[in-house]
């Protein structure tokens, strides 16, 4: 079942906001300072394309640091991001099928507000 919903996740809305993300982590990259933030922004990526079988969890050695760079993170992609899950969600949510994928649209917008700090695990 994994299979079936990240291979239907992809075509409908994995691959556009993987872009998302990607395009966040390579301006984030190209600004020496912010490099955290676009590895980040990669690994985010990597979940956005194949969501169903992983979950996120909070790092425990996650520190006042994390907190700082959530906190730039949000003013400048953060926000841009999770409205696009919003988005996203609504418009799959309209349909009987997409119900499961705007769900998991909308799980996917508190690590798309925070991403520091947290850590992509698979479920058993």
């Amino acid at each position: 079942m994994r299979l079936i919903l990240n291979v239907i996740w992809l075509v409908l809305c994995g691959l556009w906001m993987a872009l998302g993300y990607i395009v966040a982590g390579i301006i984030c990259c190209i600004l020496i300072v912010t490099i955290p933030f676009g590895l980040a922004s990669f690994r985010i990526a990597a979940y956005a394309l194949w969501p169903f079988g992983r979950t996120v969890v909070d790092r425990r050695d996650a520190g006042a640091a994390s907190t700082i760079g959530n906190v730039i993170w949000f003013l400048f992609a953060g926000l841009w991001l999770s409205i696009g899950h919003v988005l996203t969600g609504v418009a799959l949510c309209i349909t009987i099928i997409g119900i499961p994928l705007g769900v998991a649209n909308f799980k996917m917008i508190p690590v798309s507000l925070m991403p520091l700090g947290k850590e992509i695990v698979e479920i058993p």
